[in-house]
């Protein structure tokens, strides 16, 4: 059996937390640590992870960053596990989540998984399908055409850090590092899928980090420089046909960015 690290970065969500980790410690397929990184919080969400009475939960400590990928990176250095998975504090797995997953990802002979998840939306509780994927894996190539990773969802082996490093840290990967990690996973092996929501993804838009404003078009620019940027360095453990896609992509993306910069003058000086 494979042995399972679980990580949840939170700040100021001692409401949800709870659920997030009861989901985990109630999985059938057992964790072998839960390691909550918290961001700085200033309300009670420490005394409600100190209050759960189970060994393998861990709190880590953490000054506000207000940037999700600071504290889950926090908790993949701490962490033993073989497989790491990554759970937001206001999201929850259901029981089968972990092992079905694991099973999915040893059938296919990948090193990470996913899945689809029911989207909850405040006030209507019986959530429906967020994805419409269908199939059986996520390649490189039907990734950098569209993110269809639920954060909640994924796990990966660790000994892919060595390659692709963790979540990225500057500000202007707010609320879309998640899918820059995904992107280099995906260059070293790809994502076994699971059509089965095994997460409830509660979507909130007054507890959620957004991107500050960027358009699709200017945070795919950033994701794809960064991506053949990264690419670049690692050009002996990336196959180029990536660095090759990456590149057309991001000269797609980089056209699209001025057409909507254009767009926006001419309309500004109409009026």
């Amino acid at each position: 059996m494979s042995t399972v690290s679980v990580i949840i970065p939170t700040w100021n969500r001692a409401g949800t937390l709870k659920r997030a980790i009861l989901s985990v410690l109630n999985q059938t397929y057992p964790v072998t640590e839960i390691l909550v990184c918290d961001d700085g919080s200033t309300d009670n969400s420490k005394q409600t992870v100190l209050e759960i009475n189970d060994t393998r939960i861990k709190w880590i400590e953490g000054t506000h960053a207000g940037m999700p990928s600071i504290p889950r990176n926090r908790g993949i250095a701490s962490s033993v596990g073989e497989w790491l998975g990554f759970l937001d504090s206001d999201d929850e797995w259901l029981p089968t989540k972990i092992g079905k997953q694991i099973s999915a990802a040893e059938k296919l002979k990948t090193d990470a998984v996913c899945s689809n998840a029911f989207r909850i939306i405040p006030g209507n509780e019986s959530g429906k399908p967020y994805l419409n994927y269908q199939g059986q894996s996520l390649s490189f190539k039907e990734l950098i055409k569209c993110n269809y990773i639920i954060c909640s969802s994924v796990m990966f082996k660790r000994s892919l850090l060595n390659t692709v490093v963790g979540f990225p840290e500057s500000i202007e990967f707010k609320a879309i590092e998640d899918y820059t990690l995904w992107l280099r996973v995906a260059t070293q092996t790809s994502f076994a899928y699971l059509e089965e929501p095994l997460v409830n993804y509660f979507d909130d838009p007054k507890q959620s980090i957004r991107s500050g404003g960027m358009t699709e078009a200017q945070q795919r620019k950033i994701i794809l420089n960064n991506l053949l940027v990264w690419t670049g360095k690692n050009e002996l453990k990336v196959d180029n046909n990536y660095f090759k896609l990456a590149r057309i992509e991001y000269y797609k993306s980089v056209k699209l960015t001025s057409q909507n910069i254009f767009t926006y003058l001419i309309e500004r000086f109409k009026n």
